[in-house]
Protein backbone atom coordinates (compact mmCIF):
# COMPACT_ATOMS: atom_id res chain seq x y z
CA UNK A 1 0.00 0.00 0.00
CA UNK A 2 1.24 3.25 -0.87
CA UNK A 3 1.87 6.32 1.90
CA UNK A 4 2.97 9.82 1.73
CA UNK A 5 6.21 9.93 2.90
CA UNK A 6 8.17 13.72 4.04
CA UNK A 7 11.43 13.77 2.26
CA UNK A 8 14.43 13.98 4.87
CA UNK A 9 16.68 16.61 4.04
CA UNK A 10 19.62 14.08 3.84
CA UNK A 11 18.22 12.90 0.59
CA UNK A 12 19.32 13.98 -2.70
CA UNK A 13 18.44 17.66 -3.87
CA UNK A 14 17.32 18.84 -7.18
CA UNK A 15 18.19 22.18 -5.54
CA UNK A 16 17.62 24.88 -2.72
CA UNK A 17 15.31 28.11 -3.14
CA UNK A 18 16.82 31.68 -1.68
CA UNK A 19 14.74 35.11 -1.20
CA UNK A 20 17.37 37.24 -1.41
CA UNK A 21 17.47 40.77 0.77
CA UNK A 22 15.92 43.45 -0.63
CA UNK A 23 15.29 47.02 0.68
CA UNK A 24 11.76 46.95 1.68
CA UNK A 25 12.42 44.07 4.06
CA UNK A 26 13.46 44.39 7.65
CA UNK A 27 17.07 44.01 6.53
CA UNK A 28 16.92 47.70 4.54
CA UNK A 29 19.34 49.21 6.93
CA UNK A 30 22.26 45.78 6.92
CA UNK A 31 21.92 45.37 2.93
CA UNK A 32 25.49 45.17 2.19
CA UNK A 33 26.03 43.04 5.21
CA UNK A 34 23.63 40.50 4.93
CA UNK A 35 23.99 40.22 0.99
CA UNK A 36 27.65 39.24 1.54
CA UNK A 37 26.30 36.55 3.68
CA UNK A 38 23.75 35.55 0.95
CA UNK A 39 26.58 35.58 -0.96
CA UNK A 40 28.54 32.64 0.49
CA UNK A 41 25.55 30.97 1.13
CA UNK A 42 24.71 30.94 -2.89
CA UNK A 43 28.14 30.10 -3.61
CA UNK A 44 28.76 26.83 -1.53
CA UNK A 45 24.94 25.65 -2.89
CA UNK A 46 25.40 26.07 -6.48
CA UNK A 47 29.17 24.74 -6.51
CA UNK A 48 27.08 21.37 -5.64
CA UNK A 49 23.62 21.97 -7.00
CA UNK A 50 21.04 23.91 -8.88
CA UNK A 51 20.07 27.29 -6.88
CA UNK A 52 16.96 29.53 -7.37
CA UNK A 53 17.25 32.95 -6.34
CA UNK A 54 13.72 35.21 -5.63
CA UNK A 55 14.05 38.89 -6.41
CA UNK A 56 11.63 41.24 -5.41
CA UNK A 57 11.32 43.40 -8.82
CA UNK A 58 14.01 43.92 -12.05
CA UNK A 59 16.16 46.07 -10.36
CA UNK A 60 16.70 44.32 -7.67
CA UNK A 61 17.57 41.09 -9.70
CA UNK A 62 20.11 43.21 -11.75
CA UNK A 63 21.59 43.92 -8.56
CA UNK A 64 21.30 40.37 -7.49
CA UNK A 65 22.84 38.97 -10.71
CA UNK A 66 25.94 41.59 -9.87
CA UNK A 67 26.60 40.80 -6.44
CA UNK A 68 26.56 36.66 -8.03
CA UNK A 69 29.10 37.27 -11.13
CA UNK A 70 31.40 39.22 -8.71
CA UNK A 71 31.25 36.13 -6.64
CA UNK A 72 31.57 33.99 -9.39
CA UNK A 73 28.16 32.61 -9.15
CA UNK A 74 26.97 32.05 -12.74
CA UNK A 75 25.98 29.41 -15.20
CA UNK A 76 23.20 27.03 -16.03
CA UNK A 77 22.43 25.68 -12.71
CA UNK A 78 21.45 29.44 -11.09
CA UNK A 79 17.92 30.55 -12.00
CA UNK A 80 17.01 33.93 -11.11
CA UNK A 81 12.87 34.69 -10.31
CA UNK A 82 11.33 37.61 -9.53
CA UNK A 83 8.56 37.86 -6.87
CA UNK A 84 7.36 40.31 -3.91
CA UNK A 85 7.89 39.39 -0.81
CA UNK A 86 7.79 40.42 2.90
CA UNK A 87 10.67 38.77 3.75
CA UNK A 88 13.60 36.35 3.09
CA UNK A 89 13.13 33.55 5.51
CA UNK A 90 11.77 31.18 2.94
CA UNK A 91 12.47 28.14 4.93
CA UNK A 92 8.76 29.17 6.65
CA UNK A 93 6.51 30.03 3.36
CA UNK A 94 8.11 27.80 1.17
CA UNK A 95 6.78 24.90 0.02
CA UNK A 96 7.42 21.01 1.71
CA UNK A 97 8.03 18.52 -0.26
CA UNK A 98 6.04 14.72 0.00
CA UNK A 99 6.18 11.33 -2.17
CA UNK A 100 3.26 9.11 -2.34
CA UNK A 101 4.31 5.88 -5.11
CA UNK A 102 5.87 8.62 -7.88
CA UNK A 103 3.55 10.92 -7.06
CA UNK A 104 5.35 13.83 -5.84
CA UNK A 105 3.47 17.08 -4.14
CA UNK A 106 4.50 20.31 -1.92
CA UNK A 107 2.71 21.31 0.28
CA UNK A 108 2.09 25.05 0.36
CA UNK A 109 1.14 25.27 4.02
CA UNK A 110 -0.46 29.15 5.62
CA UNK A 111 2.28 31.23 6.87
CA UNK A 112 0.64 33.86 9.19
CA UNK A 113 3.91 35.98 10.01
CA UNK A 114 4.95 33.38 13.13
CA UNK A 115 0.92 33.81 14.68
CA UNK A 116 0.57 37.30 13.31
CA UNK A 117 4.04 38.91 14.44
CA UNK A 118 4.53 40.16 11.09
CA UNK A 119 3.18 41.07 7.81
CA UNK A 120 3.52 37.80 5.46
CA UNK A 121 0.40 38.45 2.83
CA UNK A 122 3.10 38.55 0.03
CA UNK A 123 5.69 35.48 1.62
CA UNK A 124 2.34 33.72 1.33
CA UNK A 125 2.28 33.69 -1.80
CA UNK A 126 5.74 32.75 -3.01
CA UNK A 127 4.85 29.03 -3.50
CA UNK A 128 1.93 29.94 -5.31
CA UNK A 129 3.84 32.12 -7.96
CA UNK A 130 6.40 29.69 -8.44
CA UNK A 131 4.38 26.96 -9.01
CA UNK A 132 2.05 28.93 -11.72
CA UNK A 133 6.02 29.47 -14.07
CA UNK A 134 5.99 25.65 -14.03
CA UNK A 135 9.32 25.93 -11.89
CA UNK A 136 8.39 22.34 -9.73
CA UNK A 137 8.92 19.86 -12.57
CA UNK A 138 5.24 19.47 -12.81
CA UNK A 139 4.62 18.72 -8.96
CA UNK A 140 1.53 19.04 -7.80
CA UNK A 141 0.99 22.30 -5.32
CA UNK A 142 -1.61 21.42 -2.54
CA UNK A 143 -2.72 24.66 -0.92
CA UNK A 144 -3.34 24.06 3.13
CA UNK A 145 -5.41 25.89 5.60
CA UNK A 146 -2.94 24.79 8.33
CA UNK A 147 -0.18 27.45 9.82
CA UNK A 148 2.79 25.90 9.33
CA UNK A 149 6.33 27.15 9.32
CA UNK A 150 8.90 24.65 7.80
CA UNK A 151 11.21 25.53 10.49
CA UNK A 152 8.93 24.02 12.67
CA UNK A 153 9.28 20.55 11.82
CA UNK A 154 12.11 17.92 11.07
CA UNK A 155 12.25 14.69 10.16
CA UNK A 156 14.20 11.80 9.74
CA UNK A 157 12.53 10.59 6.68
CA UNK A 158 11.32 7.48 8.03
CA UNK A 159 7.62 8.27 9.29
CA UNK A 160 8.74 10.04 12.42
CA UNK A 161 8.72 13.84 13.02
CA UNK A 162 10.00 16.30 15.68
CA UNK A 163 8.89 19.08 16.76
CA UNK A 164 7.81 21.57 19.88
CA UNK A 165 4.67 21.80 21.65
CA UNK A 166 5.29 25.82 22.52
CA UNK A 167 5.26 26.36 18.26
CA UNK A 168 2.52 24.49 16.94
CA UNK A 169 0.53 24.05 20.35
CA UNK A 170 0.99 26.87 22.59
CA UNK A 171 1.32 29.98 20.01
CA UNK A 172 -2.68 30.36 19.04
CA UNK A 173 -1.13 29.01 15.14
CA UNK A 174 -4.21 26.77 14.84
CA UNK A 175 -6.79 27.20 17.73
CA UNK A 176 -8.68 24.03 18.43
CA UNK A 177 -5.72 21.82 17.34
CA UNK A 178 -4.27 19.79 20.19
CA UNK A 179 -1.29 17.55 19.61
CA UNK A 180 -3.87 14.33 18.71
CA UNK A 181 -5.26 16.47 15.66
CA UNK A 182 -2.05 17.59 14.73
CA UNK A 183 -0.78 14.33 14.67
CA UNK A 184 -3.69 12.62 12.68
CA UNK A 185 -2.86 15.99 9.61
CA UNK A 186 0.45 14.82 9.18
CA UNK A 187 -0.59 11.17 8.52
CA UNK A 188 -2.84 12.33 6.52
CA UNK A 189 -0.49 15.14 4.32
CA UNK A 190 2.87 13.35 5.22
CA UNK A 191 2.71 10.30 6.00
CA UNK A 192 3.85 10.81 9.65
CA UNK A 193 3.76 7.92 11.76
CA UNK A 194 5.16 9.40 14.98
CA UNK A 195 5.86 12.52 16.46
CA UNK A 196 8.40 13.38 19.05
CA UNK A 197 7.20 16.87 20.92
CA UNK A 198 9.63 18.44 22.73
CA UNK A 199 8.14 20.77 25.53
CA UNK A 200 11.21 22.53 26.71
CA UNK A 201 14.06 24.54 24.84
CA UNK A 202 13.63 28.16 24.04
CA UNK A 203 16.17 30.52 22.43
CA UNK A 204 15.77 34.28 23.63
CA UNK A 205 16.06 36.38 20.44
CA UNK A 206 13.63 33.85 18.54
CA UNK A 207 10.45 35.28 17.37
CA UNK A 208 9.17 31.75 15.92
CA UNK A 209 7.92 30.20 19.23
CA UNK A 210 10.83 27.93 19.75
CA UNK A 211 11.32 26.45 16.14
CA UNK A 212 12.46 22.86 16.17
CA UNK A 213 15.33 23.90 13.78
CA UNK A 214 16.95 26.45 16.30
CA UNK A 215 16.94 23.75 18.93
CA UNK A 216 17.83 19.93 17.81
CA UNK A 217 17.21 17.79 14.46
CA UNK A 218 17.78 14.61 12.83
CA UNK A 219 21.05 13.77 11.04
CA UNK A 220 19.93 10.38 10.92
CA UNK A 221 17.17 8.03 11.55
CA UNK A 222 19.37 6.87 14.79
CA UNK A 223 20.95 10.34 15.51
CA UNK A 224 19.76 13.49 16.73
CA UNK A 225 21.87 16.88 17.21
CA UNK A 226 20.76 19.10 19.80
CA UNK A 227 22.02 22.58 21.41
CA UNK A 228 23.61 21.94 24.96
CA UNK A 229 24.16 24.68 27.39
CA UNK A 230 26.69 24.00 30.08
CA UNK A 231 26.85 26.80 32.12
CA UNK A 232 24.22 27.44 34.87
CA UNK A 233 24.26 30.87 34.66
CA UNK A 234 23.55 31.19 31.39
CA UNK A 235 19.63 32.10 31.14
CA UNK A 236 19.33 29.33 28.79
CA UNK A 237 20.65 26.09 30.88
CA UNK A 238 17.71 24.93 33.05
CA UNK A 239 15.25 24.89 29.48
CA UNK A 240 17.80 23.49 27.52
CA UNK A 241 18.64 20.91 30.37
CA UNK A 242 15.18 19.80 30.70
CA UNK A 243 15.14 19.38 26.69
CA UNK A 244 18.16 17.33 26.82
CA UNK A 245 16.55 15.26 29.72
CA UNK A 246 13.62 14.66 27.49
CA UNK A 247 15.78 13.97 24.35
CA UNK A 248 17.20 10.96 26.62
CA UNK A 249 13.99 9.60 26.94
CA UNK A 250 12.81 9.71 23.25
CA UNK A 251 12.87 5.95 21.40
CA UNK A 252 13.30 5.14 17.94
CA UNK A 253 10.89 3.29 15.88
CA UNK A 254 12.35 -0.11 16.64
CA UNK A 255 12.94 0.81 20.52
CA UNK A 256 16.21 2.04 20.95
CA UNK A 257 17.60 5.12 22.13
CA UNK A 258 18.62 7.92 20.12
CA UNK A 259 21.78 8.58 19.90
CA UNK A 260 22.83 12.42 21.09
CA UNK A 261 25.26 14.56 19.44
CA UNK A 262 25.56 17.77 21.96
CA UNK A 263 26.33 20.99 20.37
CA UNK A 264 27.95 23.67 22.42
CA UNK A 265 25.53 26.84 22.61
CA UNK A 266 27.82 29.53 21.61
CA UNK A 267 28.42 32.68 23.98
CA UNK A 268 25.64 35.38 23.68
CA UNK A 269 26.05 37.80 20.79
CA UNK A 270 23.55 40.59 21.27
CA UNK A 271 21.97 43.23 18.95
CA UNK A 272 22.05 46.90 18.34
CA UNK A 273 18.86 47.38 20.62
CA UNK A 274 20.40 45.85 23.75
CA UNK A 275 18.89 42.00 22.62
CA UNK A 276 19.89 38.35 22.87
CA UNK A 277 20.24 37.19 19.36
CA UNK A 278 19.24 33.19 18.34
CA UNK A 279 23.23 32.04 17.82
CA UNK A 280 22.45 27.99 17.51
CA UNK A 281 24.98 25.70 15.29
CA UNK A 282 21.78 23.48 14.74
CA UNK A 283 20.50 25.81 12.13
CA UNK A 284 22.58 23.79 9.59
CA UNK A 285 21.75 23.30 6.27
CA UNK A 286 22.60 19.57 4.61
CA UNK A 287 22.90 19.80 0.83
CA UNK A 288 24.35 17.48 -1.61
CA UNK A 289 27.34 16.14 -0.70
CA UNK A 290 28.22 18.61 2.21
CA UNK A 291 26.58 20.67 4.63
CA UNK A 292 26.69 24.13 5.85
CA UNK A 293 27.29 25.00 9.15
CA UNK A 294 26.66 28.69 11.02
CA UNK A 295 29.58 30.24 13.15
CA UNK A 296 29.63 32.93 14.66
CA UNK A 297 33.21 34.07 15.61
CA UNK A 298 33.13 32.20 18.56
CA UNK A 299 35.23 29.98 20.60
CA UNK A 300 32.49 27.17 20.12
CA UNK A 301 32.56 27.31 16.13
CA UNK A 302 35.40 24.87 16.31
CA UNK A 303 33.76 22.19 18.55
CA UNK A 304 30.33 22.41 16.54
CA UNK A 305 32.47 21.56 13.24
CA UNK A 306 34.55 18.86 14.52
CA UNK A 307 31.33 17.03 15.73
CA UNK A 308 29.41 17.53 12.81
CA UNK A 309 32.48 16.39 11.09
CA UNK A 310 32.61 12.92 12.98
CA UNK A 311 28.87 12.80 12.84
CA UNK A 312 28.52 13.21 8.33
CA UNK A 313 32.03 11.74 7.47
CA UNK A 314 30.97 11.66 3.63
CA UNK A 315 30.19 15.30 3.42
CA UNK A 316 32.16 18.39 3.34
CA UNK A 317 31.87 20.32 5.91
CA UNK A 318 31.54 24.17 5.05
CA UNK A 319 31.52 26.93 7.96
CA UNK A 320 28.97 30.00 7.21
CA UNK A 321 29.54 33.61 9.24
CA UNK A 322 25.96 34.06 10.49
CA UNK A 323 26.37 36.74 12.66
CA UNK A 324 24.76 39.76 10.29
CA UNK A 325 22.32 37.13 9.21
CA UNK A 326 21.07 36.51 13.27
CA UNK A 327 20.55 40.35 13.38
CA UNK A 328 17.20 39.42 12.06
CA UNK A 329 16.74 36.43 14.35
CA UNK A 330 16.82 33.98 12.15
CA UNK A 331 20.77 31.64 10.53
CA UNK A 332 21.32 29.97 7.38
CA UNK A 333 18.68 26.83 7.49
CA UNK A 334 15.80 29.58 8.32
CA UNK A 335 17.27 31.32 4.90
CA UNK A 336 17.02 28.56 2.92
CA UNK A 337 14.78 25.63 1.31
CA UNK A 338 15.79 22.83 -0.28
CA UNK A 339 13.98 20.85 -2.97
CA UNK A 340 14.65 16.89 -3.00
CA UNK A 341 15.53 14.97 -6.27
CA UNK A 342 12.76 15.31 -9.19
CA UNK A 343 11.13 18.70 -7.52
CA UNK A 344 13.00 21.53 -10.14
CA UNK A 345 13.06 22.42 -13.81
CA UNK A 346 15.79 23.40 -14.94
CA UNK A 347 14.74 25.24 -18.09
CA UNK A 348 14.03 28.41 -18.69
CA UNK A 349 11.04 29.14 -16.92
CA UNK A 350 7.76 31.23 -18.65
CA UNK A 351 7.59 34.37 -16.78
CA UNK A 352 7.53 35.83 -13.36
CA UNK A 353 4.88 37.65 -10.98
CA UNK A 354 5.66 41.41 -12.08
Amino acid sequence: MRRRCLIAESAAQSGVLLTWPHAHTDWQNDIAAVTAVYVDIAREINRREPLVVICYDRAHQRQVEHALATAGVIGDTLRLFRAHSNDTWIRDYGPIAVTEGTERTLLDFTFNGWGNKHPADLDNGISQALHAADIFAGANLQRQPLVLEGGSIDTDGQGTLLSTTRCLIDSGRNPGHDKRSLEQVFNDLMGIERVLWLDHGELEGDDTDAHIDMLARFCSPQTIAYLQCTDPDDSHYTSLAAMETQLRSFRRADGEPYRLLPLPLPRPVYGAKGQRLPASYCNFLLINAALLVPVYGDPADIVALERLAACFPDREIIPINCLALIQQFGSLHCATMQLPDGFLSLRQWNGDTQ
